[in-house]
């Protein structure tokens, strides 16, 4: 392998390296999407809510003298209480989650999710494999399962924002707004430098291809 060929791998296996982070981040983390109701009096309490993929967190805010009528925001000090969603932890506490929106979405959008890092682990397993051994042909492989990792990362995003939407139309719901917060924007993030990570990587360990028509594959550097 060329000097400039490796180099291009290890930038692009960086890039890769800071989605994992930000996908493991978006995953355990429950700031996806920030929910309020409308506060008609103010000097009084209002419930703000942030979720993610396994639990919700709802949080006790005391509005001051304010024009605005949402409830927050939720970066206020107040009384916060987290809890796991029911279909994950049958013990815990989450009736706001399981009346303003089906279960399904939450349970999808988990399993996605694990689809995606399991993806990740396989990958990272590849690539170490590729350097210890020094067979660059299992960069390839690799390289596809990051790509996957970051397509279930899109498709998890997508049935959380679908979650949200059927969350704020619900008419058994108080909540009237809402905005996406880090949690959500790691996971974008995180898609984009997987999947894009992942094309350039595969294209980056491919041969090289004849360049003249008097030369073949087999004039292509050798793999180890």
């Amino acid at each position: 392998m060329s000097q400039i060929k490796a180099l291009k791998i290890r930038a692009t296996l960086f890039c890769i390296l800071v989605g994992i982070v930000l996908a493991t981040v978006a995953v355990v983390t429950d700031h996806w999407a920030v929910l309020s109701p409308q506060v008609e009096h103010h000097n009084t309490t209002c419930e703000a809510a942030h979720f993610g993929l396994w639990r919700i967190c709802t949080k006790t805010i005391v509005m001051s003298d304010s024009k605005d009528k949402s409830c927050g925001p939720i970066t206020l000090p107040g009384e916060k209480n987290c809890s796991y969603f029911r279909h994950f932890n049958p013990g815990e506490s989450s009736e706001i989650f399981e009346v303003t929106t089906q279960k399904e979405y939450s349970i999808s959008a988990a399993a996605i999710a694990i689809f995606s890092l399991a993806f990740l682990i396989l990958g990272t397993i590849l690539v170490l494999l590729s350097f210890r051994k020094k067979r660059d042909y299992l960069l390839r492989p690799a390289s596809m399962f990051y790509a996957f990792a970051g397509l279930c990362i899109f498709v998890s995003v997508e049935v959380m924002r679908q979650s949200v939407k059927r969350m704020i139309d619900s008419e058994d719901t108080v909540w009237i707004e809402y905005y996406y917060a880090w949690s959500f924007a790691c996971a974008c993030a995180a898609f984009v430098l997987l999947f894009l990570g992942g094309l350039a990587l595969l294209i980056f360990s491919l041969p090289r291809m004849p360049q003249n028509p008097w030369e073949s594959c087999m004039d292509a550097e050798p793999e180890h």
